[in-house]
């Protein structure tokens, strides 16, 4: 993956990671905001990974900190080659489907064979969710086999870019809050809510804990395994008695134990694409 579209000044690190822990330092790495991960081998048994962040103070300690429980011990800054990344994304990223919807970027126009309900614009590399990761692709499909009847009131927990949340809306949600605690993801969330001319309650919040209990009739929660058994609570408290509850950002590996943390909501749907899934528990199901 290539650095996406920004207009801040970039810094890089280089992260060297267990090879078997590349897939959860790469999905860490958007989740802290990264704009583009380069993934080459590195040591026998590891990878490196070159990610590039906007400019800010004390990114090192933040990756180091945030990547330790993944086993990674070395991250060090890297040197940034004079290439205009926004052409260089720009050219190799096209517009694409998942399920019943076209994701394009803001450069291309809309297809015309495609209803407009059914266009999510997005802006590489604003955040995590631009609809290439596959976990972002189980919820789409999964937000998709819920509208069959009425989604209702819509909550998209670690928003990321809220592609998620504007998906909702067009799929017919009375109202949709996106909610994450990286002013770039709500930055990025805002933006994407103008551009795809949708009305989203955006909220900088940690997880579910700024919000009302049991207001919500369609939970999303794309995080990691990790957050999903820490913040078990805070996220069944969003529920109500017949709130339909969407988990998605963890590996294949990791279903069972997601599917038994959350048990008590009843019979779990799983699905996965590639080596990563979602448990989905379905209202009336």
């Amino acid at each position: 993956m290539s650095p996406g579209a920004t207009t801040d000044t970039l810094v890089a690190f280089r992260v060297e990671a267990p090879a078997a822990a590349e897939d959860g330092v790469v999905t860490a790495l958007w989740e802290r905001g990264t704009t583009g991960v380069h993934v080459q081998p590195g040591s026998p048994g590891t990878v490196v990974l070159v990610a590039y962040f906007p400019e800010r103070p004390g990114w090192a300690a933040d990756l180091r900190s945030c990547l330790s429980a993944l086993g990674v011990t070395d991250v060090a800054p890297a040197s940034i080659p004079d290439v205009d990344w926004v052409a260089r994304f720009r050219e190799g990223f096209r517009p694409f489907r998942i399920g019943g919807f076209q994701i394009i970027p803001p450069w291309e126009a809309a297809p015309a064979r495609v209803p407009a309900g059914r266009i999510l614009v997005i802006l590489p590399g604003r955040a995590f969710g631009t609809g290439t990761h596959e976990s972002t692709r189980l919820c789409l499909s999964a937000l998709e086999s819920l509208a069959k009847r009425p989604l209702g009131r819509v909550v998209d927990v670690g928003t990321g870019t809220g592609i998620l949340a504007v998906a909702a809306v067009f799929l017919g949600a009375r109202s949709v809050t996106a909610i994450d605690i990286d002013p770039e993801a709500v930055e990025s969330a805002r933006l994407h809510a103008r551009m795809n001319a949708v009305d989203l309650h955006v909220v900088r919040g940690d997880g579910g804990r700024p919000l009302a209990r049991g207001r919500f009739d369609v939970v999303l929660a794309n995080l990691t395994a990790p957050l999903l058994l820490e913040r078990r609570d805070e996220i069944l408290a969003l529920c109500g008695p017949s709130s339909s509850l969407v988990l998605a950002g963890f590996l294949r590996e990791d279903a069972d134990g997601i599917a038994a943390a959350y048990a008590g909501l009843g019979a779990a749907t799983r699905s996965v694409d590639g080596e990563w899934a979602a448990v989905v528990f379905e209202a009336g199901a």
